[in-house]
């Protein structure tokens, strides 16, 4: 019923004029900044993100809004020059994008308001109608925020829906043709179905990632080692670009093993609900249970605890594992917990080999003040975005994210999903 309301609205949608989308966007960035505290502790209270970070997201979400508005401003065709044929004599042509008409939208617990943000707002600004569902985890998150669209006087009528659910709604969104784009952020295997499963659509599929950096022994190891430790740990380590392996120059590894151990000791772990909590919970009791025993076994199969692997109720504690191999689950499949290895080596080539040695491909990183060899990382690493001299865990919301591989198709930031979220049509006048 969803997507059928949806699909009328996308012809009105459709007519509406980019200023009055505009405005309906300012419109919600004013609301929201109005209830910037009470989005943060619904946040807080349904995924236990500390407060300190759900204030963050909600913010990120606003600049998020902010910047699809001005990538639609900016979103441009151009002219074609069709009278460079000879057939094409006294002909003007040009190119301009068009809304695809309907998108569905199934997005993930991690950053219930700003990926529902970077999924929505880029559809609904570019032309489209939305159906949403939201992670069942964070329900209400995703209804105060969609209400705010609903409720704005700008609104176009039904031009977004909410629904929930589990499987059987999540196939209903794929399998239907009355979307035209499905954008879906989650794990592989759900994925996977999706690929087999959706027909003839465009698909936007972000799907985690082995996040990795190098630590070159002409880098700071200090600053790295801090760098690290947030990257690592940063919402207990439930983000697709969450730092899980670390490959450090033999010749600084000692002292990058104990700088990282030092600063994670600092971390404090504790109630989502006080400012002062840097590692809150883990989703569910089955979580922690997924990651206790991916450490027990690694520490099996030779693997040494530097620091971490305690449960207390939900908290699972910042964990930074040694003596690892490159077929240990907690370095080569995706952790999702805070959870992170350090690997000595020898060169950077072998840095580069492992790190690539991967099905994923989402962010590296490397740090290092060596220009040729920075120059070297920028063509070498194997992913969808490098950051140098800071944690791959960095994003800006302006910038395309989105993995190679395993890692996804498309691309997500507002300019880059506003192209994902339309087509080209071309126009030739005779």
């Amino acid at each position: 019923k969803a997507l059928k309301i949806a699909q009328k609205a996308s012809v009105n949608t459709k007519a509406s004029t980019i200023s009055q989308r505009i405005d309906w966007i300012k419109d919600v960035v004013k609301k929201l900044s109005k209830n910037k505290e009470d989005i943060a502790q619904t946040l807080c209270d349904e995924v236990g993100k500390p407060i300190t970070f759900a204030r963050i997201e909600v913010d990120r979400c606003i600049e998020t809004l902010k910047l699809s508005n001005i990538a639609m401003v900016n979103s441009h065709g151009e002219t074609i020059n069709t009278d460079a044929m000879p057939s094409g004599k006294k002909t003007t042509s040009y190119w301009f994008r068009e809304p695809v008409g309907v998108v569905a939208c199934i997005t993930p617990f991690n950053f219930p308001l700003n990926l529902v943000a970077h999924k929505i707002a880029p559809a609904l600004v570019s032309g489209n109608a939305v159906v949403l569902k939201p992670t069942p985890e964070a329900p209400l998150t995703a209804f105060k925020f969609v209400k705010l669209f609903i409720e704005s006087e700008f609104a176009i009528k039904d031009a977004i829906s909410i629904v929930y659910g589990d499987v059987e709604v999540g196939s209903t969104l794929v399998e239907s043709d009355i979307p035209r784009v499905l954008s879906f952020t989650g794990s592989v295997p759900v994925g996977n179905i999706i690929t087999k499963t959706a027909g003839i659509k465009k698909l936007a599929l972000e799907l985690g990632g082995n996040a990795a950096t190098y630590i070159d022994k002409s880098g700071d190891i200090q600053l790295a080692a801090s760098r690290c430790t947030f990257g690592a740990f940063i919402n207990s380590g439930q983000v697709c670009i969450s730092l899980q392996r670390i490959y450090v120059d033999e010749e600084v590894y000692d002292e990058f093993a104990q700088a990282m151990k030092h600063e994670t000791e600092k971390l404090i772990v504790g109630s989502p609900y006080d400012d002062d909590t840097f590692v809150g919970p883990l989703i569910n009791d089955e979580a922690c249970q997924r990651a206790k025993s991916w450490v027990i076994n690694a520490i099996e199969e030779g693997a040494v605890c530097l620091t971490g692997n305690k449960i207390k109720g939900l908290n699972f504690y910042p964990t930074v594992m040694t003596e690892v191999t490159d077929d240990m689950k907690i370095v080569c499949e995706e952790v999702f917990a805070p959870i992170v290895s350090l690997v000595k080596v020898k060169s950077y080539e072998t840095a580069i080999e492992k790190m690539n040695n991967s099905p994923y491909g989402l962010q590296f990183s490397i740090f290092t003040n060596d220009l040729k060899q920075t120059q070297s990382f920028i063509h070498d690493a194997n992913c969808g975005g490098i950051v140098i001299n800071d944690i791959p865990t960095l994003r800006f919301d302006i910038q395309p994210y989105g993995g190679t591989k395993l890692s996804g198709i498309g691309k997500e930031g507002p300019s880059f999903a506003i192209e994902e979220f339309t087509e080209i049509k071309s126009v030739v006048i005779c």
